[in-house]
């Protein structure tokens, strides 16, 4: 398959060039030393940061999974996405988490330990530990990252999945080393530009595509899904073979919701925080990244739209595929669900070493495009809701547009990818070379080694990448399994004035090892299950593992408290702050907390409206605009009318 033509390699490799120059231009103010580096010396825009953070969450992987869950679910998908896709940690990180990071004045998550639990043995014992568990998180991203790259690429170019990751692993590892977080931002803020243009390109083809009046009557057909525009979620729904878990729909909705509330109250130790000028710009940057985010989802229903209609068009009988399933499992009876891609990739890309008979058979049940076709066939034997995205891209992008198309797609990966790496480095040198290995070194040496833990690091994801089933398999377990393992002990840090870094290491050290047990001996265990399971026995170590070791210092818990001012379980430390100190610190506490559920609904609001109105739910979409106005009373009452001066 001949996707691209000289003229589209000429304009992508101008387009990598350009990135290289970039991350060039910015390698001497990068390498000053590791605040540079890693934060950008605090001198980077607020709206820069807002843009780069939209940038790095608008990552392949994650849009091909949420497209594949609009095709089946319809709006319903985004219940789905509360486990992460729907963003919706970003509604704490506004409110309160991103500005107790910023006052902490660290460089790192891991360097927050010491001013939490303070600099003996207890709090470099959680510092450490929360630099390895960063770093096992990280590399889990990374492999889902470059598992979803790879499946996507491989469907435009004559290469392998795996040899297609390598590329754009390659490319955005170099540009990221030499240019730190100052490259970092700006690189997103110039890539953004593809992705709001791809976003307007695919919403006006499926306005122009989609007919609103048998929408419904073609999504049943492709589906199975009889309630296909509905914006509520169900308590259960048809779902395809290898998706049979998220049948109930309505009670996962209310799962996922719950984690993350827990996940967004512990988390928030992203660069921007730290590296942003005052608190204002915490609260601006948020706002502006929440708000970009929406563009994000009408772009994501209508590639799924736009799906329904394709796949409606090319399997007009979905037992073709049952049986090329079979067919291929024949020839190649070792054949595994975590390779089948790369299986597939081979028949494709190289039909002279396939054996002639399965080709000759295959050609007889998808036609002459057969190629396109068997990308689309999923090891199970129905239509791959993970490689819709690709699938409408080929479909629709015209003649001429292919250069573009793919440097969106390159755009979303690589803004993703180089963020991961970028604060991995970071705890890596920050909290492990240079506070315990080589405390006394130069920054130019603190520099090189960042240059090779990243490449490090980058080698250890991809080995690891093409050892998994699909992309949603390798998200559900770091969302729901390793993610729980890690965030619980973060949640207790911030509200409860007892719990100390001892209690700390060891829950998060539990919480890991007991999400590698279930990944080992139990991978198919329900997410709830995984979650709860993988929760419960690292909260009871963290509260046990307290229990038995000694109270933090006062004083570190002091600046702590007076610094930082969090809400919770804080006994006395209340009272050592000045009254009018205090009486803000409450006001301001209170305001927080109250304007939870207008951001909450707000924020899922924003991403539902533009989907109803593609899919043309006009009714559905006024209920939703009214209650999205009283949200935004209410966030602007009790959040953005308080948030402080810029030099306050």
């Amino acid at each position: 398959m001949n996707y691209l033509q000289n003229t589209d390699y000429i304009l992508i490799s101008i387009y990598i060039l350009i990135l290289i120059g970039i991350g060039l231009y910015f390698r001497k103010k990068a390498s000053k030393n590791l605040r540079s580096y890693f934060l950008g010396s605090n001198k980077l825009p607020w709206w820069a940061m807002g843009i780069s953070g939209m940038a790095s969450f608008f990552d392949v992987s994650g849009t091909m999974l949420i497209v594949s869950f609009l095709y089946l679910l319809g709006p319903r998908g985004i219940f789905i996405e509360f486990r992460g896709g729907a963003v919706l940690v970003l509604v704490f990180w506004l409110l309160w988490m991103g500005k107790w990071q910023y006052r902490s004045k660290c460089v790192t998550g891991a360097e927050w330990m010491t001013y939490r639990f303070g600099n003996k043995w207890d709090g470099n014992f959680a510092r450490i530990v929360t630099a390895v568990a960063a770093i096992v998180l990280n590399i889990g991203m990374l492999v889902y990252m470059i598992k979803g790259l790879g499946l996507l690429l491989s469907m435009f170019l004559n290469y392998s999945p795996m040899e297609c990751s390598l590329i754009i692993i390659v490319i955005t590892t170099l540009y990221t080393m030499i240019s730190g977080f100052y490259g970092i931002v700006y690189i997103d803020s110039f890539q953004s530009i593809f992705l709001l243009a791809a976003v307007v390109i695919v919403t006006i083809l499926a306005i122009n595509t989609v007919d609103v009046q048998n929408l419904a009557v073609v999504a049943k057909q492709v589906t199975g899904n009889s309630n296909w525009i509905s914006s509520l979620p169900s308590i259960k729904t048809e779902m395809p073979a290898g998706y049979k878990t998220y049948e109930p729909v309505a009670f996962l909705a209310l799962f996922y919701l719950f984690r993350n509330v827990i996940t967004g109250m512990a988390t928030g130790n992203d660069p921007r925080y730290f590296g942003a000028r005052n608190e204002r710009e915490c609260g601006s940057l948020t706002l502006l990244w929440t708000f970009l985010m929406m563009f994000r989802w009408p772009m994501m229903m209508g590639f799924a739209v736009l799906g329904i209609y394709l796949i409606k068009d090319i399997f007009p009988n979905h037992d073709v595929l049952i049986y090329a399933a079979h067919l291929i499992k024949q020839y190649y009876p070792a054949v595994t669900k975590e390779n089948w891609s790369e299986l597939i990739s081979h028949i494709i890309n190289l039909p002279g070493n396939t054996p002639h008979d399965l080709i000759r058979e295959i050609s007889k049940l998808f036609g002459d495009n057969w190629k396109y076709k068997l990308h689309l066939l999923s090891f199970e034997g129905t239509v791959n809701p993970e490689k819709i995205l690709p699938a409408v891209i080929m479909h629709y992008s015209p003649a001429g547009s292919h250069a573009f198309v793919l440097i969106t797609i390159l755009a979303a990966s690589m803004s993703a990818l180089n963020t991961t790496m970028n604060s991995t480095a970071a705890f890596f040198t920050r909290d492990i070379y240079e506070r315990f290995l080589r405390p006394n070194s130069s920054s130019k040496e603190y520099i090189y080694i960042s240059y090779a833990f990243i490449f490090v690091f980058v080698f250890i994801a991809f080995t690891l990448a093409f050892t998994i089933q699909s992309v949603n398999d390798i998200w559900a377990w770091i969302t729901m399994s390793l993610g729980a393992g890690i965030f619980i002990p973060a949640f207790l840090k911030f509200y409860w004035w007892r719990f100390n870094g001892t209690g700390f290491a060891v829950g998060t050290l539990t919480g890991i090892f007991t999400a590698i047990c279930q990944r080992l001996l139990f991978p198919e265990l329900a997410e709830w299950l995984q979650f709860s399971i993988v929760t419960t026995i690292g909260f009871s170590a963290s509260i046990i593992a307290t229990y038995l070791s000694p109270n933090t210092d006062y004083k570190v818990l002091s600046n702590f408290y007076t610094t930082t001012r969090p809400f919770g379980i804080w006994g006395k430390f209340k009272n050592i702050l000045a009254p009018e100190i205090k009486l803000k610190m409450i006001r301001e506490q209170r305001n927080d907390i109250i304007a939870v559920p207008f951001n909450l609904i707000g924020q899922v609001l924003l991403f539902l409206m533009p989907m109803q109105l593609i899919i043309g739910t006009y009714f559905n979409f006024t209920i939703s605009f009214v209650i999205f106005l009283i949200c935004c009373f209410g966030m602007y009452r009790f959040w953005y009318k308080n948030l402080p001066p810029v030099f306050d």
